[in-house]
């Protein structure tokens, strides 16, 4: 929903920082997903670079925001 949700602000108001913060919940929730299926033990190393990736995406979405 959330992912839906930037898409659309990014869509209709071109807001860069909105499609970031929905691409960092994408990464997030592909990594719960991952855990809920019980796949967790078998990625663990998978998991730690897309939840870095996820973390990383958020800091430059919120550097992006402090600069403008």
């Amino acid at each position: 929903m959330i992912v839906a949700l930037a898409i659309v602000a990014y869509s209709s108001k071109k807001s860069w920082i909105a499609l970031y913060i929905g691409i960092a919940f994408g990464l997030f929730g592909i990594s719960h997903l991952v855990s809920l299926l019980g796949l967790a033990p078998a990625l663990t190393e998978v998991l730690i670079v897309i939840r870095t990736l996820a973390y990383l995406v958020v800091i430059f979405a919120l550097y992006r925001v402090w600069k403008a």
